[in-house]
């Protein structure tokens, strides 16, 4: 079994904040391969079902961001779980918005549910980091990150939560670039080529047929006409 984690803030207040960009990718995940009600359990919701041939529960930790260890730690000791295991989807204020980058291990650069996550399991887990976009002042990230998405994110977003959900059987079968391709073409889809099509040139008009040249004047006599006619 794998265990995904979206992270997020509980309640319909925090429902559309940036921050809460873990939670929009495991709801979209369920909602399009067909994963078993949400339900109560590890201090969060989780639903169960299967991506490709792996079995997989999706886990949203209730205990509020800066808790959220508590909630992945009881997941897995109850799975007996190693960190391996575990695939974390949060938000990332050094990705432009609507980028996606999947690493294992490394620091929590910060994120106050990767720090929890970290004290209670340690660094191997893998992340999915999910481009918010930075406000350009540090001062201004709590803020920032609680903010909704303004309706102008609403196409981006879109794309990127469909495309993560698109690449979750590769991501679960442990290929981060299946992964990350369905990410791009949804993201970014290539152009529609096709072989430029040439405009023949149009044909030379056919030359303008010559005039008949005048037969020339007839300076027999009538007479001699008609004695021609009878030869």
């Amino acid at each position: 079994m794998q265990l995904f984690v979206g992270l997020g803030n509980p309640g319909p207040k925090y429902a559309a904040n940036r921050h809460n960009i873990g939670f929009m990718a495991l709801d979209r995940i369920a909602e399009d391969h067909g994963f078993g009600p949400w339900r109560a359990k590890f201090q969060g919701q989780i639903a169960e079902g299967r991506l490709g041939r792996a079995r997989v529960l999706l886990l949203k930790p209730e205990t509020f961001m800066n808790l959220s260890g508590q909630s992945v730690s009881a997941a897995m000791r109850f799975y007996k779980l190693d960190p391996e295991a575990v695939t974390v989807f949060h938000d990332e204020l050094d990705l432009a918005p609507g980028k996606c980058r999947v690493k294992r291990g490394g620091g929590h650069a910060g994120h106050n549910g990767l720090r929890s996550i970290h004290g209670h399991i340690g660094e191997a887990y893998a992340r999915v980091r999910l481009g918010i976009g930075h406000p350009g002042d540090k001062r201004l990230v709590s803020t920032y990150v609680l903010q909704d998405f303004p309706k102008s994110d609403a196409g981006w977003l879109d794309d990127l939560l469909r495309g993560v959900s698109d690449g979750a059987p590769a991501l679960a079968a442990g290929d981060a670039a299946g992964f990350g391709n369905a990410v791009a073409l949804r993201v970014a889809p290539p152009r529609s080529g096709g072989k430029k099509t040439e405009t023949p040139a149009p044909a030379s008009p056919a030359a303008p047929p010559k005039p008949a040249t005048a037969p020339p004047a007839d300076t027999r006599s009538a007479l001699q006409r008609l004695v021609d006619r009878f030869r």
